[in-house]
This record gives structure tokens, sequence and C-alpha cells, in this order.
């Protein structure tokens, strides 16, 4: 997972895809439970309500093979103004229209002063819960983890 807390490039596109993405992907009681206990708000209009769709997910064979359609895929996407002219978008997995109503308003609030507190208090704690799942998952996997060894024979 990408460091938005760090990279730097010249649009600041990198960042902001990292941080993007790690809303998109959160899940959606991680982002809510995160957004209610902070101290974060913005007023805001919208510019395209939260409306749920499909998106075509594709796939290759080997990771190098010829591209082929997988699957449709559920997705909510929603665009917001804040009253100080910054604008925030989200397309989160799903048909959660509140997580991609926050999502939109941390994606706007991260282009501005904002940008330290929604770290400190939304996105930080979502690398965290999302480093501990890969933890957990790695120490259930290597539980099942079964060691092959030859003996030599003595020929």
């Amino acid at each position: 997972m990408k460091d938005f807390t760090t990279e730097k490039d010249a649009g600041g596109t990198a960042a902001r895809k990292a941080w993007m993405g790690l809303l998109a992907q959160a899940r959606a009681a991680d982002v809510l439970q995160l957004w209610d206990a902070s101290d974060l708000a913005a007023d805001h209009q919208w510019l395209r309500v939260p409306e749920v769709g499909g998106v075509m997910v594709r796939g290759r064979a080997g990771a190098t093979g010829a591209a082929f359609n997988l699957g449709e895929m559920s997705v909510t996407r929603c665009s917001l103004k804040l009253t100080d002219g910054r604008v925030g978008h989200a397309m989160v997995q799903g048909r959660d229209k509140r997580k991609a109503e926050v999502a939109a308003i941390c994606d706007a609030l991260m282009q501005g002063a904002d940008a330290d507190a929604v770290r400190d208090a939304i996105l930080t704690p979502l690398v965290d819960m999302a480093q501990a799942r890969r933890a957990a998952r790695a120490a259930r996997a290597a539980a099942t983890k079964v060691d092959f060894f030859t003996m030599v024979r003595g020929e």
C-alpha cells in the first residue's frame, strides 16, 4: 500500500490516488466508525448524489494472458463540493451510500488545511487496521504450513 503521508510528486496525484484507494478498499464499518468518532465535519453541496451502479471486472490468466471479463461488481459513486470550493470524489465497492459520502468528504478535506486532521483521525487508523488484518490472515495461513523434507538415503 502506498504511503500517502510522505509521497510527493508534481501534482500530488500519486498521494491522492493512495488515499482514495485506501478509502475505497476499506471496510464500510471501519470508515464510518472512524468518521463518527472524529470531530471532522464539512458542509457540502452535491455535484453528483451517491448512486449505485455496476462495473465490469476484467482479469488476465497468469497476469500475462489476454484480458477477459470476470464478472460485474456493484459500486457507489458520488461527487461533492465543500463551501470553500474544494471538490471531493469517491467510488467505493458495494452499495453503501454513506461510505461513499464520507470518502468524498475526506477526499475534499485532504486537499486543504484539514489534511493532517483527516490523516490522523481516518487514514492512519485505516492503514493500521488493514495491516493488522493482513498479519492475522498471514498468521492463519502460516499455521497450516506443512514443511516437506527429504531424508538423504545412505547409499
